[in-house]
C-alpha cells in the first residue's frame, strides 16, 4: 500500500532521532517483528528501539499526527497475538530501557524500567532475602514491560496473585505523546481515578510504559515441594479442588496430564512416570514448620484420591528437577506437532474437574490433541492443542475446537484469559465474556486515550 507523505516524513524523523543503528525498514527485520509467540503474523513498516522517555514522547505525537499505527514490544513472548502489527505501521521495541534504576528495602519497593528481563527482577531479589512472586513461565526471556500490559501470572499465583497485585505506580506515555505519572510509593492511596490499574493489562493499547514502581516482600523461610502421581486424571482434578477447601494454600499447584508428562520425558528425560494419567506439582512455604505441616495435609489428601504415588523433593536439586518438569511443558508439547496453539481459558478453582473433563471431550468430539497443564489451584489451565495448520481439514476442526473450549469457560463462569491476554488470537470472543455494554464502555475509553486509534490497533477489539 502506498503511504501517505506525513507518514514517509514521520518515519525520517524519527530514524534521525534514535539513530540508523536503532532503526530499520529492511524486509528482514521487518520479518523478524512480523509475530510473537503465537500463530499470528503480519508485516511492519519499520522497527525502532528508542532509549529514552522523551524519545517515546516526540515519537508518539509524531505518529499521532500522521495517524500511524504503534506496536510497543517487549521480548515478543506473549500468547494472544498482542505486539503483532496487525495493521501494519511501527513495531516500537522497548528493550533498550533496561536499567534497575532504585531498590527502597526500607519501603518494599522498586523502580525499574520496561525492559527489565522478569528473571532478574526475581534473581536480583532473591541475593537480598526478598521476593517479588509473580513468575510467568517465561520469565527467563520476557520483560517485566510486557508483564506489566499482559497482567502476567505464573506459578506463584495461586497464593501470591498476579503482576496487578505488585505495580504501584507507572510513567506512561499517551497515545498522543504526553508524559503521565500514576500511583505512589506508599502503601495506600486513595488520590483520584486508579489510573495504574487502567494501565496495567491494558495490552499496549492504551498508553507506552516507560516505568514501573513494583512491590516486594520478604522471601519466605522454607519451602517443601512434592509430586503426586495419579492413574486417573479426573482424580488429580478433585484432589486440587479438595485441596483448596481444605483450607491450605500452597504457594504453587500445578498439573500436567498424560500427553504433557510423556512430551516433558521425551524432551528433557527426567524422570516421569509415563504411565501415569496426570500428576501434580505442590509446594507450601512460609515459616518451616508450617510449611512442613501444610505439605504433610496436602500429601494426605492426594493419597485419599487414591495417587498411587507421592514424592517429596528432599534437596534443593530435587526441587529443581520437579518444577523443571512443569516450566519445560510448553516448550516440549511444542515440539510433538508443527503448530501449537496455547490457551489460557480460566474457571473457578472448584470447577477445575468439570473443566478438565469437558476439554477431554472436546477433544476426543473433534479427534484432535490437547496435552492439559497449567496452574490448577487458580484454575488457570493451559489446553494446548497440537496440530498442523498446513492441514485445512483438521484446523477447521481445531478452531471449532477452541471455539467449545472458551464457551465451557464461560459457561462454568470462567473467563476466556487468566494470564495471557485477549490481544488479536481472542479479539472476536471478548464479547462473549463481557457483553455489549462492556464492550462499548472498553471502546470509549479507548477513543478517549487514543481519538486516532494509532496505539496497537485491532487488539482486543479495539
Amino acid at each position: 500500500m502506498q503511504k501517505s507523505n506525513a507518514f514517509v516524513d514521520v518515519l525520517k524523523n524519527i530514524r534521525e532521532l534514535v539513530g540508523a543503528e536503532f532503526y530499520s525498514d529492511s524486509l528482514e527485520d521487518r520479518l523478524c517483528y512480523s509475530y510473537d509467540a503465537t500463530i499470528e503474523e503480519a508485516l511492519p513498516d519499520a522497527i525502532v528501539s528508542p532509549g529514552a522517555t522523551e524519545d517515546i514522547a516526540r515519537i508518539m505525537k509524531w505518529a499521532n499526527e500522521a495517524k500511524m499505527p504503534v506496536i510497543p514490544r517487549g521480548a515478543g513472548t506473549g500468547l494472544s497475538g498482542g505486539s503483532v502489527p496487525v495493521k501494519g505501521g511501527l513495531v516500537m521495541i522497548l528493550t533498550r530501557l533496561n536499567r534497575i534504576l532504585e531498590i527502597n528495602e526500607a519501603d518494599f519497593y522498586m523502580v525499574v524500567e520496561p525492559g527489565v528481563i522478569t528473571n532478574t527482577i526475581n534473581e536480583v531479589m532473591a541475593k537480598k532475602g526478598f521476593m517479588y512472586p509473580p513468575d510467568p513461565a517465561s520469565m527467563k526471556t520476557s520483560t517485566i514491560g510486557g508483564n506489566v500490559a499482559e497482567n502476567a501470572g505464573g506459578l506463584r499465583g495461586l497464593k501470591y496473585g498476579v503482576t496487578k497485585n505488585y505495580v504501584m505506580a507507572l510513567e506512561v506515555v499517551t497515545p498522543t505523546g504526553e508524559i503521565i505519572k500514576t500511583g505512589t510509593h506508599t502503601v495506600k492511596t486513595a488520590t483520584g481515578y486508579n489510573l495504574t490499574q487502567l494501565f496495567v493489562g491494558s495490552e499496549g493499547t492504551l498508553g507506552v510504559i516507560t516505568k514501573i514502581t513494583l512491590k516486594f516482600i520478604p522471601a519466605p523461610e522454607h519451602k517443601e515441594s512434592m509430586m503426586a502421581i495419579f492413574k486417573d486424571m479426573n482424580q488429580a482434578a478433585q484432589t486440587v479442588a479438595d485441596i483448596i477447601k481444605s483450607g491450605v494454600v500452597p504457594a504453587t499447584l500445578e498439573f500436567l496430564d498424560h500427553i504433557t508428562i510423556n512430551a516433558v520425558e521425551d524432551f528433557e528425560r527426567i524422570g516421569l512416570p509415563r504411565d501415569a494419567d496426570a500428576l501434580l506439582l505442590i509446594e507450601t512455604d512460609g515459616m518451616k514448620e508450617a510449611a512442613i505441616r501444610e505439605i504433610a495435609s496436602v500429601e494426605e489428601i492426594c493419597k485419599k484420591n487414591d495417587a498411587f504415588k507421592t514424592q517429596k523433593a528432599k534437596t534443593e536439586k530435587e526441587r529443581e528437577i520437579v518444577w523443571a518438569a512443569r516450566r519445560v511443558a510448553f516448550s516440549a508439547l511444542a515440539r510433538v506437532r508443527p503448530t501449537t496453539i496455547l490457551e489460557d481459558a480460566t474457571v473457578p478453582r472448584s470447577r477445575i474437574p468439570d473443566m478438565v473433563r469437558g476439554v477431554n471431550q472436546i477433544a476426543r468430539k473433534y479427534n484432535i490433541m490437547i496435552g492439559n497443564f497449567g496452574h490448577a489451584g487458580d484454575g488457570n489451565l493451559h489446553p494446548t492443542i497440537l496440530t498442523d495448520e498446513r492441514d485445512k481439514e483438521e484446523f477447521a476442526r481445531v478452531e471449532k475446537a477452541i471455539e467449545e473450549i472458551f464457551d465451557l469457560a464461560l459457561k462454568l463462569d470462567g473467563t476466556l484469559s487468566g494470564e495471557h491476554g485477549i490481544g488479536y488470537s481472542k479479539a472476536k470472543f471478548l464479547e462473549n465474556e463481557v457483553g455489549k455494554d462492556g464492550l462499548a464502555v472498553m471502546k470509549r475509553v479507548k477513543d478517549a486515550l487514543d481519538p486516532n486509534g494509532i496505539l496497537n490497533p485491532g487488539k482486543m477489539s479495539l
